[in-house]
């Protein structure tokens, strides 16, 4: 299958670049992933879907102000740094702009000293390991100091960071958010509960790879990023109890499926751990223990529309996407969303 068969054409003032001011005011374009039928509602209309029995799965990630900007001591160089992963506690995988002036033994500052970071290292694809000096507590430093790493789409300046948050965000480590759960209010999610759907956390802190664009021509020969998660003992007893009383498992986002799948054994059981994941599916691949998928309009030709397009059919999706076209639903970080799901009849 050829990276191209996922291509479609996008205008770019479809491309959200604020967030609205009520989150579940956001358009909902529901996808039968059976018979490929389409509904049009509001995000706050996902209530009609939901079942008694069913279970919600959100990844309960936060995302860090990971963009840091300083100047490259003994020089007048500006360096923009963005932390990609945490490889010990004072020592991150970084992205480095310009990566030519920060070779190894280079030393960048930030915030008038505040806080000084050394190039110790450099691994794949040019990225930098950075072994950061300060006193007192790193994240309080950070966040005085670091900026929400937007996604390269959006142009505009984020007016309050917590929009680039979902309301439930627990666990620092994400370099971007995990958009589909931006839709979510906290009113929402108790509406949710009281009709008895189980909430299930899990944790998957999202790497700059869900941006990459994929750079091959077939599928199978792109090579996926890693990612950490955390499934808890007592989520993945929600999730597995679901299955056993046949309810449905919802996943909000690609973040939650990949998780779920990456965790969830041949025998269809989701067992509580944390690893690393480089799942990569696309059509062809057969869910173990994911239903149903709440997720936003992705980027042409990327991995998350492959996922989707695994989940709901290729073609199903595709028309999907030119009927959001068409629509003018807004796309992607930002925008509105996408409910995958078996069953279209309103409650």
């Amino acid at each position: 299958m050829n990276v191209s068969d996922f291509y479609f054409d996008l205008p770019e003032e479809l491309i959200a670049q604020d967030p609205l001011e009520d989150r579940a005011s956001s358009r909902l374009l529901v996808l039968d992933k059976e018979s490929g039928e389409t509904k049009h509602q509001h995000f706050r209309d996902i209530l009609k879907y939901l079942k008694k029995g069913d279970c919600l799965v959100i990844n309960n990630t936060k995302v860090i102000p990971a963009r840091l900007f300083g100047t490259k001591v003994g020089t007048d160089a500006k360096i923009e740094v963005l932390l990609l992963k945490r490889k010990s506690d004072n020592v991150w995988e970084t992205l480095v702009k310009p990566g030519k002036k920060m070779k190894e033994g280079a030393e960048v500052s930030f915030g008038n000293g505040l806080l000084k970071g050394k190039v110790v290292g450099v691994v794949d694809e040019g990225n930098r390991l950075i072994q950061f000096e300060y006193d007192g507590i790193f994240e309080e430093i950070l966040d005085q100091l670091g900026q929400m790493p937007l996604p390269p789409y959006i142009t505009h300046q984020l007016q309050d960071k917590n929009r680039y948050q979902t309301v439930y965000a627990k666990h620092d480590g994400s370099a971007a958010a995990p958009t589909a759960g931006l839709h979510f209010t906290k009113e929402l999610l108790a509406e949710i509960e009281a009709m008895g759907v189980k909430i299930a956390n899990v944790t998957l802190h999202v790497g700059l790879g869900t941006f990459r664009p994929v750079k091959v021509e077939t599928l199978e020969e792109h090579h996926m990023h890693s990612e950490f998660y955390i499934v808890e003992e007592e989520e993945a007893k929600k999730i597995n109890d679901t299955k056993k009383e046949g309810g449905r498992v919802i996943c909000v986002g690609t973040t939650s499926c990949r998780t779920l799948e990456s965790a969830t054994g041949e025998d269809g059981i989701l067992k509580a751990g944390s690893g690393w994941t480089q799942i990569f599916i696309y059509p062809g691949y057969q869910f173990k223990i994911l239903d149903c998928l709440i997720t936003n309009f992705h980027l042409p030709e990327s991995t998350l529309v492959m996922l989707v397009s695994a989940l709901a059919g290729k073609e199903h999706v595709m028309a999907a996407y030119e009927e959001a076209v068409k629509e003018r639903y807004r796309f992607f970080s930002f925008g509105d969303a996408m409910f995958v799901t078996n069953d279209t009849t309103e409650a």
